[in-house]
């Protein structure tokens, strides 16, 4: 009757488990099932009680299998809890000048958005770069994502060309939509990805000259020129950036 009730308990406590993680469960799954046998086996010797006694195990491995499962979640995404702190901490910045000035003026929605556009770019890095294995993929990654970090921030904040009203600024996020596009269709293997960061590249540089066609903004006075001037200069620094990522790529490819 025990050794039934025994074996019983034994297929609860291998159900029970099998919640531990995979590498940990791998390792120590079949011995923990023994020792759990063995001593429910000798409390029966002794003509004590097996429930409580087993209750008592299964409570105590469920408690294990909580702390080991929250450790291994924390070795897994230390970087992403990192990531998660540092952007807690950047956001500190601006709230903490708002108690102390009013040239910074942010409402919920300008966290929510700078939250999200910092943890986003650093997860994004986080989980692209690990699929490549030479430093010039990663610095190529983390290159390309600074540069549309940049692109969208000045978007939404001034804005690039004009106000942050102008809607010709909407055609950055053409660009964008074009690098992404092309990242999906790549599949992040590094010539495809090079292909698609110059033809970003090209993007960024078309859109001030379609902006100059649609404008046709008047260039006579030197306010004007400047203004003109900065814009392109800006252009070239973001086409500059993604050309940077696109011959990194090229170069990691080749020492794949």
């Amino acid at each position: 009757m025990n050794e039934r009730l025994i074996r019983r308990y034994r297929n609860w406590y291998a159900k029970l488990l099998r919640l531990y993680s995979k590498p940990y469960y791998e390792r120590f799954g079949e011995e923990m099932k023994q020792t759990f046998t063995d001593l429910l086996r000798e409390r029966a010797e002794e003509g004590q009680g097996l429930f409580g006694y087993a209750l008592w195990l299964f409570v105590e491995t469920s408690a294990g299998i909580m702390r080991e499962n929250i450790t291994y979640i924390i070795m897994q995404n230390k970087n992403i809890i990192c990531l998660a702190f540092g952007t807690a901490f950047i956001l500190l910045m601006p709230l903490i000048a708002m108690l102390f000035t009013n040239q910074v003026v942010w409402d919920l929605t300008d966290f929510i958005v700078a939250g999200t556009l910092i943890f986003g770019t650093g997860l994004a890095y986080e989980l692209v770069a690990r699929k490549g294995g030479t430093m010039a993929y990663r610095v190529a990654v983390g290159i390309a994502l600074a540069a549309a970090f940049l692109l969208v921030w000045m978007n939404l904040a001034v804005g690039i060309i004009g106000s942050e009203d102008n809607p010709v600024n909407l055609m950055y996020f053409g660009v964008l939509a074009i690098g992404i596009l092309g990242a999906t269709i790549a599949r992040l293997r590094p010539q495809g990805m090079a292909r698609t960061l110059f033809a970003t590249a090209l993007a960024q540089a078309l859109v001030p000259m379609i902006a100059l066609i649609i404008k046709k903004p008047q260039v006579t006075s030197v306010e004007a020129s400047i203004g003109v001037l900065g814009v392109l200069g800006l252009n070239a620094f973001f086409v500059m950036m993604f050309i940077g990522s696109a011959m990194l790529f090229r170069r990691s490819r080749i020492r794949l």
